[in-house]
């Protein structure tokens, strides 16, 4: 968003309370079909899509591309344009991420939106209908859920339990042969990574082939509650590149990620 001072602060305010009327919005028509008989398929080798994601992707580029129609859009439930390479802010938007969950009655799942700028997050919205929880941040002003101010746990000891992602990868942190227990799975990534951000986890992985719909809105969630989300190199995650495919991912409070990714620098995945 170019240019400084009450221009820009006037746009922002528009898109944010843009942002929150549409995935509210979003979340009521996906929630109004949540364990309805549903048309469903796969697409790709193995990834599921029904009419109540090509309904909520229909509603959110209608409500956000007329009121932007010089943003660029990337959906998951969209035919990539190119075009959007050459656009300063962009939309990224997973209309329900979570639908292998949301398809099979479970309430793990979310409408996640996030409006990009150039590389990086400025505007993202996490909405779990089932659980009314809606997650909101704006970039240098904090994260919230339902208004309520959010804080990543601090701290670097690892507690298992209070972990979330693939079991192997999770597996390469412990310093005995013990068995550990993780959190139990939840089925909506972006929704997993919130749960880093409200302190009801203290980390979470991405074991890799996420994308940049299911990463966006809940990665500047989490660095807006004080906790920080990269790759395992420990660099930064950049969104609407040509490759909007990434790697595996952790997300934490800051000092606990610092240990996180220190660890997998001293014993790289094979």
């Amino acid at each position: 968003m170019s240019g400084d001072g009450p221009a820009r602060a006037a746009i922002l305010e528009r898109d944010s309370a843009l942002l929150v009327a549409a995935v509210r919005e979003a979340g009521a028509l996906a929630h109004s079909l949540f364990r309805t008989d549903l048309k469903n398929w796969t697409k790709g080798a193995s990834s599921p899509v029904s009419d109540a994601d090509i309904a909520v992707n229909d509603l959110l580029e209608q409500r956000l591309r007329s009121a932007a129609p010089d943003y660029g859009w990337l959906s998951e439930e969209s035919a990539d344009d190119p075009a959007r390479l050459e656009r300063r802010l962009v939309w990224i938007v997973d209309p329900i991420d979570g639908t292998r969950g949301y398809l099979a009655g479970k309430e793990d799942w979310c409408v996640s939106v996030a409006l990009v700028e150039g590389v990086s997050p400025l505007l993202a919205a996490v909405f779990a209908p089932a659980s009314d929880e809606f997650f909101f941040a704006a970039r240098g002003q904090g994260a919230t859920c339902n208004g309520m101010a959010l804080h990543a746990t601090p701290g670097t000891e690892l507690d298992f339990s209070r972990m979330a992602g693939p079991k192997p990868l999770v597996e390469r942190l412990r310093k005995t042969a013990d068995e550990i227990v993780l959190h139990p799975r939840i089925g909506s990534l972006a929704l997993r990574l919130c749960r880093v951000a409200d302190g009801r986890l203290d980390a979470a992985f991405a074991g890799g082939q996420s994308r940049d719909w299911d990463l966006a809105a809940a990665d500047l969630i989490v660095h807006e509650a004080d906790g920080n989300m990269t790759a395992l190199s420990g660099d930064a995650i950049l969104y609407n590149r040509p490759e909007v495919t990434h790697g595996v991912l952790v997300a934490a409070g800051r000092d606990r990620h610092a240990g996180i990714i220190e660890h997998f620098r001293n014993r790289p995945l094979p």
